[in-house]
């Protein structure tokens, strides 16, 4: 009997290592089909998934209460499973170089428990090589075992699209590789236990690799394309959402939207990719020359609201900004490498402290990650300007006299980043109305 087979008859565990907005989403739909350890570092967090809380808010509540899935900080309970599943991130240091700290310490960590006959398939997105160069060496080192004989990898890297309730794990095709056929078809076999999609299997761990890294590289060339594009209409006085609208009827235009680029895929992935090309001798020109644009929209985003409160007659230095929204994109709590705090510091040096609200944030994880503080949004009035940085649904169906209740006297400024209002009437409404 092989190991995938030994999991359906459930006398093999499962084992996932990294419980975030990945890795979280993965056990629980692993615990319907077959048994699931799900380990993780973060002692507090077990204890909310043991308590049945989910603070990524993926699953919800109830699913965690019901799941199957044995939460745990105890890294020797990874001895009892035999298919391992690394889903830990894959961050970039303050250079743009790639921090791979997190899943060179899940490889030792996991390392110090395999056992023979183990397969560790890695998720977390890399450049290609990391798999084979980086993790195994690792692995052997700590366990003493040979990577072939002893334990086989694969690579199958994650898809999840932390706070979209349609394109879900169960939902999207699966990419799955393996270091030999053997191990692809096991790794295929288990992946499709929970992938309705189905899975592709790619040639080789690399390719599987590569594949994953170019996903986020080409959306975010895209989506600096049209903050380029923005940044140029907004020059000549024209709206560019109005321009995407039209440019938008033809059938083969590309809906991309101009925005902040943040988060712990998009913002990050292709500077894995541009690394690993420097180590190669090749410079990246295009996927850089976009990166640098998507990183300066914090930047510009603040710029524009001095100069919006400058046409409004309204005092700049300690002027009264309210920021609606922190997370990196809508609807989601997460506020990893959010680009919101980009407009926050970009407004101090204006001598602006903007309050923030945001009722969607992990507001423990804003105060440790940037000493961010979040208000109630009751608490917001008299304001000078706001600006609408995240189109959570929330804020997204506010009306006019809502918004009016922020403000204080004189000419209201309203920078509404993702476009959520009708601008013609707040521009009739008397207000200052600017969009990217």
């Amino acid at each position: 009997m092989n190991l995938y087979e030994k999991l359906v008859n459930k006398e093999e565990t499962l084992s996932l290592v990294g419980l975030g907005y990945v890795g979280m989403p993965i056990a629980v739909a692993f615990a319907k089909k077959i048994k699931v350890i799900g380990f993780d570092l973060n002692s507090h967090k077990i204890d909310l998934y043991q308590s049945g809380i989910d603070p990524t808010h993926e699953v919800g509540n109830e699913a965690i209460a019901k799941t199957s899935v044995e939460f745990t900080a105890d890294e020797t309970r990874l001895r009892e499973a035999k298919f391992h599943i690394v889903a830990v991130p894959t961050p970039v240091n303050d250079d743009h170089t790639p921090d791979l700290s997190p899943v060179e310490g899940a490889s030792r960590i996991l390392g110090r428990n395999l056992t023979k006959g183990s397969v560790v398939v890695f998720e977390s997105t890399v450049y290609p090589g990391v798999t084979e160069e980086v993790c195994v060496p690792i692995l052997e080192k700590e366990s003493g075992l040979k990577c072939g004989m002893d334990f086989k990898v694969g690579y199958s890297p994650e898809r999840i699209n932390p706070g979209d309730k349609v394109h879900r794990l169960e939902t999207i095709k699966k990419i799955v590789s393996g270091m030999d056929e053997e191990t692809l078809d096991c790794a295929a076999k288990v992946y499709e236990l929970v992938v309705e999609a189905g899975v592709h299997r790619a040639e080789s761990i690399k390719v599987a690799e590569a594949a994953k890294v170019i996903e986020n590289s080409q959306r975010d060339i895209n989506i600096a394309f049209m903050n380029e594009l923005s940044i140029i209409f907004n020059k000549m006085g024209i709206d560019t959402k109005s321009v995407l609208e039209a440019a938008g009827t033809k059938w083969n235009f590309l809906k991309f939207y101009p925005g902040l680029v943040g988060g712990h895929c998009i913002g990050v992935d292709p500077y894995y990719l541009t690394y690993k090309a420097e180590i190669m001798g090749y410079h990246s020109q295009i996927i850089l020359s976009g990166r640098r644009i998507n990183d300066d929209m914090g930047k510009y985003c603040a710029e524009n609201c001095v100069k919006s409160l400058i046409s409004a007659d309204k005092a700049v230095k300690g002027a009264k900004v309210a920021i609606l929204g922190f997370t990196f994109k809508e609807d989601c709590p997460d506020t990893r490498n959010t680009k919101v705090i980009d407009i926050v510091h970009e407004l101090g040096e204006y001598g602006i402290t903007p309050v923030i609200a945001d009722p969607k944030a992990d507001a423990e994880e804003a105060k440790h990650l940037y000493g961010v503080e979040f208000v109630d949004m009751g608490t917001i009035k008299d304001m000078d300007a706001v600006i609408l940085a995240v189109a959570h649904t929330q804020f997204s169906s506010f009306t006019l006299e809502q918004m009016d209740k922020f403000f204080g006297t004189g000419r209201k400024v309203l920078l509404d980043l993702k476009g959520c209002m009708n601008r013609k009437e707040y521009q009739d409404a008397g207000y200052t109305y600017w969009r990217l």
